[in-house]
């Protein structure tokens, strides 16, 4: 007898133990749960943490995370209002802001996912098939911050956007919120991870960008060979002008040089003409003392020059 009541003391005991494990459950402060049973949910989401209770065996805690959620979208490729192909990658983040609509509509974030990527990913379609490209990859009309020559140039270049990437991104998760209402979740942000052209037009765009910088800095090497252009004629006139200068003042100073010289000339032209006569009369007088003597006669004429200084002593 008090061997069976040992054992059914045990069965007792571990029935209870049972129970208790079964029948108790943590709620964790990032979770979130929804007490079901057979299937159905049961009562509110329980939402504030600690250790709670539910019917064991019979009832079942389901949980869900409290925190930002992150959906990744594929890489799809979408045709743009203007008819350009480009390849669209995209991330948003959700919250489960609802545990019991969540549980009733989608179960798991697994169902979440997938429900997620097909509103998601159409607003996305139907947003870049609604607006050019130039719309979806600019966000603003911003003056380029650049020089002034550059602005000129870049400006001829940039359309005017009356939408933008940014607007476009607000538009799509406003319009994923509004069909995700009555899932229990919220599309808490939205954004354009990369865009970009399709293999078959990209090296067509890469062409067009490489042309479109060349005209640029064809301008630029333009307007530099203007630049100059005109310095160098600004040199070539300052440099005419100062050999004009140079010219006028060498023809000065060699003018002076040259009257200064014609009067050196002209005054050693005379000395050296008294200089001449001088010598010309002492010789004339050495040769009639070595010739003349009492007994001396000659015959000269009057157009002689040793006849000469005689006709002058007359005088």
């Amino acid at each position: 007898m008090d061997k069976f009541k040992g054992i059914t003391l045990l069965v007792v005991l571990g029935i209870l133990l049972l129970v208790a494990l079964d029948g108790f459950y943590v709620v964790d402060e990032t979770e979130q749960v929804i007490i079901t049973q057979f299937g159905d949910p049961v009562g509110e989401a329980v939402t504030t943490p600690g250790m709670k209770f539910k019917v064991p065996f019979m009832q079942t805690a389901n949980y869900f995370d409290k925190r930002y959620l992150e959906w990744d979208g594929d890489r799809n490729q979408v045709p743009t209002k203007d008819k350009k192909f480009i390849f669209v990658d995209t991330y948003a983040r959700w919250q489960i802001t609802d545990p019991l609509q969540f549980f009733r509509r989608l179960r798991d974030e697994r169902g979440a996912q997938s429900r997620l990527d097909d509103i998601l990913d159409g607003e996305t379609r139907n947003a870049i098939a609604s607006h050019d490209l130039v719309e979806v990859v600019r966000s603003t009309n911003r003056d380029p911050n650049t020089e002034a020559t550059t602005i000129e140039v870049i400006e001829d270049t940039l359309e005017i956007i009356a939408v933008g990437r940014d607007s476009i991104q607000v538009q799509i998760q406003q319009l994923a919120n509004q069909r995700a209402s009555d899932l229990g979740i919220a599309i808490l942000d939205f954004r354009f991870k990369r865009i970009n052209y399709v293999e078959e037009v990209r090296q067509t765009v890469y062409d067009r960008m490489i042309s479109e910088r060349n005209r640029i800095a064809d301008k630029f090497r333009s307007e530099g060979q203007g630049e100059a252009a005109r310095i160098n004629g600004e040199k070539e006139r300052e440099l005419k002008s100062i050999q004009s200068e140079a010219f006028r003042r060498a023809q000065e100073i060699k003018g002076r040089a040259d009257a200064e010289a014609a009067n050196i000339y002209a005054n050693a032209y005379d000395q050296s003409s008294s200089a001449r006569q001088l010598y010309s009369f002492i010789r004339s007088m050495e040769a009639y003392q070595n010739v003349f003597d009492n007994q001396t006669s000659i015959i000269l004429s009057t157009e002689s020059d040793f006849y000469r200084y005689l006709n002058n002593m007359d005088n």
